[in-house]
Parts: C-alpha cells; sequence; structure tokens
C-alpha cells in the first residue's frame, strides 16, 4: 500500500512526495482511515513507529476541507498537547512538512522561553497549535489563547505525561474544550491510569495495537556490558574509539552526571554536547541542531530527551545508566532503529544496576 491508496488530498500527497514518503508505516495505514472518517482513536504504538504521521496528515485534510477563515487566536481548531519541550517543536516541524502545500497554520508553545513572540503568532491567527501542558494552561489563564471552537483535540505520548506529573493539568486543558469534538490519544504504552484517562475521554474509540507493550524492536542489536562505576567513562571512551560509530545518543541519569561526563571526556579530548532540563531551550536547540547535521557525533541526555529526539540515521544509543523502569529503556534505544533502519544500543550495568538489568 502506498499513501496515496488512503485517499489522502493532492496537496498532501506532494508534500510527501517531495520528503520521499512512499509506503506508510503499520501506523499510519491503520489509523488515518480511521481519523479521516472523524472516529475518536485510541493509539498504542512505540516510539519510532511514524504516530506523528498518523495523527498530523489527517489533520491537516479534515482542516483542508473545513475550508473555516482564520480570523484570530479564538480560531484554533486542532490542539496536539505532548509533554517535552523537543517532541513539541518535533510535531510542529511535522505539521509545517506535511502540511507546507495547504494554507493552514501551525504554531508550537512551549515553557522556558519568553512567551511575547508566541503570543504574537497566536495573534496572526492559528489553525494548530502544538503545545506543551504548562505553557497552554499559562496562556489560557492569560485569556490569550481560546479553544471553545476546538474540533480535534490530540494527546500525545499520554503516557510520559503522566510520569512526569501533567496529568492533572492535561484534565484541566481538556476540561475546557468542547463536549463535540474529535478526539485522539496516542501512547507508547498503555499503564492503568492512561486506559481509565482514554475512557473517560475517547467516545467509541477505534483501537489500534502496532507493537506489544514494553517490546523493542527487531531492528535494534542490544549489548549489556557489567562492569564498575569507576569504569564506566573508560569504557565509554574505548567504545567511542570504533570510528563506524557515525552518531551516539548517550542517555545518563542526572544532570549533573551528564555534566561530569562532559568535563571528563573533553580531558580526553573527546568533544561531546549535553541537553537536559537546566539547559536554556536555546542550547538545547543549538545542540540537537549540530547533532542531526552531523557536525556534532556525541550527544548526551538525560531522559527528558528519551522521546523527543528524532535523528535519521542514528546509529547507536548508549545506556551509560540505566533506567528504573522496562517502558524508559524501550524509549531510549527506540531513539535508533528508526523508520526499518538497523541500530546498536549498548547499555553499562554496574552492581547496583543489576536489578534493573533482569528486568529488562
Amino acid at each position: 500500500m502506498q499513501f496515496k491508496d488512503l485517499k489522502i488530498m493532492p496537496d498532501i500527497i506532494k508534500a510527501l512526495e517531495k520528503e520521499n514518503y512512499e509506503t506508510p508505516t503499520p501506523i499510519q495505514e491503520k489509523a488515518i482511515p480511521v481519523i479521516l472518517e472523524g472516529r475518536d482513536l485510541l493509539g498504542c504504538a512505540q516510539t519510532g513507529t511514524g504516530k506523528t504521521a498518523a495523527f498530523a496528515i489527517p489533520t491537516l485534510q479534515l482542516l483542508s476541507k473545513e475550508n473555516a477563515p482564520r480570523t484570530s487566536k479564538q480560531n484554533i481548531r486542532a490542539l496536539v498537547i505532548t509533554p517535552t519541550r523537543e517532541l513539541a517543536l518535533q510535531i510542529h516541524e511535522s505539521f509545517h512538512t506535511y502540511g507546507q502545500f495547504t494554507n493552514l497554520k501551525s504554531c508550537v508553545v512551549f515553557g522556558g522561553v519568553s512567551q511575547k513572540p508566541q503570543e504574537e503568532e497566536l495573534k496572526q491567527g492559528v489553525d494548530i497549535l502544538v503545545a506543551t501542558p504548562g505553557r497552554l494552561l499559562a496562556l489560557m489563564d492569560q485569556k490569550l489563547i481560546n479553544i471553545d471552537h476546538l474540533k480535534i483535540l490530540i494527546l500525545d505520548e499520554a503516557d510520559r505525561m503522566l510520569d512526569m506529573g501533567f496529568i492533572n493539568d492535561v484534565k484541566k486543558i481538556i476540561a475546557k474544550t468542547p463536549p463535540k469534538k474529535q478526539t485522539l490519544l496516542f501512547s507508547a504504552t498503555m499503564p492503568p491510569d492512561i486506559a481509565r484517562l482514554a475512557g473517560t475521554i475517547l467516545k467509541n474509540p477505534a483501537e489500534i495495537k502496532i507493537t506489544p507493550v514494553s517490546s523493542t524492536v527487531d531492528t535494534i542489536n542490544q549489548y549489556l556490558y557489567y562492569t564498575d562505576k569507576s569504569s564506566k567513562k573508560d569504557l565509554l571512551l574505548h567504545i567511542l574509539e570504533n570510528k563506524e560509530i557515525v552518531s551516539v545518543l548517550v542517555f545518563v541519569r542526572t544532570k549533573h552526571g551528564a555534566d561530569r561526563l562532559i568535563k571528563q571526556l573533553a580531558r580526553s579530548n573527546v568533544s561531546a554536547q549535553a541537553i537536559h532540563g537546566d539547559k536554556s531551550q536555546g542550547a538545547r536547540q543549538r545542540a540537537l541542531s549540530c547533532f542531526k547535521d552531523k557536525t556534532l557525533r556525541i550527544l548526551l541526555a538525560t531522559d527528558i530527551a528519551a522521546r523527543g529526539i528524532d535523528i535519521d540515521e542514528l546509529t547507536h544509543v548508549i545506556n551509560f545508566d540505566l533506567p528504573d523502569t522496562p517502558e524508559t529503556y524501550v524509549h531510549r534505544i527506540g531513539r535508533t532503529g528508526r523508520a526499518g533502519l538497523s541500530g546498536t544500543a549498548i547499555s553499562f550495568c554496574d552492581f547496583d544496576e543489576k536489578g534493573a538489568a533482569e528486568r529488562y
């Protein structure tokens, strides 16, 4: 099957062809027709399976067919709520890419930066708003965003929003949306709390499950190295001597740990950058940009970036510190082995982490 077989409008097909998209992924093949029918949807698919296009493409088409005038901030017709700034930017970029030949306008709002530029863009009129929960609520409280006329509500990475403590904010936002709307909920895993939330906000939804919960894709080769905590840095340096590792994302547990490791690598003349919650949005975006264009080989990240990084042909992920849950492990290594390509995930395990390793 090809995208043109899914009854997608010519303007979007043109954009997809420009980006060399031909064959939809399973989640796209199943979700797009359901969304185009106007049904609510509960989608469970692990990271890297193409969830963003699965909801962005039909959303663009449904809004394009409405042909409603864009007047002001009052006219936001589709809202995507997502947990992190990186994800919000990534989703906004996808809407821009797929909708480049339509007349629809999208905007992204998130915290950690001045809201003034976001205010100015909202005043110009927005069809599709991508937002993180905190900044969205703040702008709504200031009467700068009105979602009374919302047609489509999309919750992306719902389980991650639960993990990060955003679920109450999300419920407050949902309470301000009109009762008559199409709601789409996407999640990499389906813990009981998310299943209960879905039961309260979705009306007779179609359910799509692409992979088992907490499974890892077959295209990722996984390796586990047992080592002392004090030897992790030397092991990392040894692995990085392999020039076949074109790009590597290294996950560490804490912000302090990331900064310390950057300094340790620098003393061995190994250049790397880190992204975490204490970094400014500008610094994070500059590091990501360098990593994406391959001018930066090594990027360190805490779990704030576990789902917010979409890098073409990322070859390696290294878990310098093991995460606490199997779900987080899945999301971390899912940064590689995307779109059918192969990838390698390497995990370091010291004595204190053996219990976590056994759960994976």
